[in-house]
């Protein structure tokens, strides 16, 4: 009997084979005996199926011919995947499986945060998918609500991640595993979504990693970035973090609802997981502020050092002005002199006498004189 192991973690950086890096197509039914023709992301009913013993035994083409199909033996379940439904159709969901109406809100409304509800013996689980986008650097996020019931699991996407149908192939190329009920559908599931965490934690890493080189090589686009990926980071918490709260709920009440031991094996493993993811984003979180509050030093350090280079080119613009302000009064003084003793009238001091000239140019060497010493004691020249 083979064992089912869930799948390690995979790490990846930013650019990664294209393969990867496409959106994934909506789980679609693999059965030719569909009669909706229209597109296929347009289909709300996307794959439903009847399964015994983890086998798929029935497609029916439609949500009342499953609830009909559906037999109330032991070993039998329905598995149904629907694709942002309108309104009228997941309210016929709920009125064929007997889905509590405020479970039915949250789904319709969508926008929830991660939760774990149950309604009787009906599981409501919200959880928000993660997918990294590398060619535009930045993460997108999905939302997949589930109804767990004894014989059913109804998930309804309101995005392109997470793709189910590889969960859906996967548990079918296993028996042993989809025999074990809705539950190991969950758990899955479940597994599935901490896994797509993996990718998303590798690009943040690697963008965290490029703003820190931004950061101390004085990027003026840098503190915009960090902003940036601050948000992504704290969407990302959001998603992550409630996670745990839904684990461990689930973990509670493995003897009230006695589940299969090898499942509480599968669960805790995937417990495991979203807890290395949910540290490694409040890492995240903690990096960037530091980052933060780095970028603000720097930065202010910069304008510091921009300042004190301004102050000491005004500085020098100051000394220069100071001497050429002395230099500018000193040369007046004669100037002026000479303009005085040129002026040409007949009645002047001085001016028919003898030792006149020797005096001008006595007066004018005096003048210059006194105004370098003056200006040189002021540190002027």
């Amino acid at each position: 009997m083979p064992e089912w192991r869930p799948r390690p973690l995979r790490r990846r950086g930013r650019h990664t084979e294209p393969a990867l890096r496409q959106e994934t197509a909506p789980e679609h039914s693999m059965d030719p005996r569909s009669q909706d023709e229209r597109p296929l992301a347009d289909r709300p009913l996307i794959d439903t199926a009847i399964y015994r013993d983890g086998v798929r035994i029935s497609t029916p083409p439609s949500l009342g011919e499953t609830y009909r199909q559906l037999p109330g033996a032991d070993g039998t379940m329905a598995w149904i995947g629907l694709y942002r439904p309108a309104e009228e159709e997941l309210l016929a969901a709920a009125e064929e499986f007997d889905l509590h109406k405020l479970a039915v809100e949250d789904a319709i409304v969508a926008h929830q945060r991660p939760k774990i509800e149950r309604y009787g013996d009906t599981l409501f689980v919200v959880l928000r998918a993660a997918t990294y986008l590398d060619d535009l650097e930045e993460v997108s996020f999905g939302e997949l609500h589930l109804f767990v019931g004894p014989n059913f699991v109804l998930t309804v996407r309101h995005g392109q991640a997470p793709d189910l149908s590889v969960v859906r192939r996967r548990m079918e190329t296993d028996p042993e595993l989809l025999r074990r009920g809705p539950e190991a559908v969950l758990y899955a599931v479940l597994d599935h979504v901490v896994d797509g965490y993996a990718p998303v934690i590798a690009g943040l890493q690697n963008d965290i990693d490029e703003i820190e080189t931004e950061v101390f090589s004085s990027d003026p686009h840098a503190s915009r970035r960090i902003y940036e990926l601050s948000r992504e980071v704290i969407e990302f918490q959001r998603a992550t973090r409630p996670l745990l709260a839904i684990l461990r709920s689930l973990e509670a009440g493995f003897e009230k609802y006695e589940i299969d031991e090898e499942l509480q094996r599968y669960l805790r493993d995937v417990a495991d997981h979203a807890t290395t993811v949910a540290e490694r984003v409040d890492n995240f979180r903690q990096m960037l502020d530091n980052i933060l509050t780095v970028n603000a030093t720097l930065v202010t350090q910069a304008q510091n050092e921009e300042m004190k280079r301004m102050t000491e080119a005004s500085y020098a613009q100051n000394e220069e002005l100071k001497r050429i302000s002395s230099w500018a009064a000193i040369l007046f003084a004669p100037t002026l002199i000479g303009t005085v003793y040129g002026m040409n009238f007949d009645i002047i001091p001085e001016l028919h006498w003898s030792l006149g000239y020797p005096f001008a140019i006595m007066l004018m060497l005096v003048v210059c004189v006194s105004l370098y010493a003056i200006f040189k004691r002021r540190n002027w020249l």
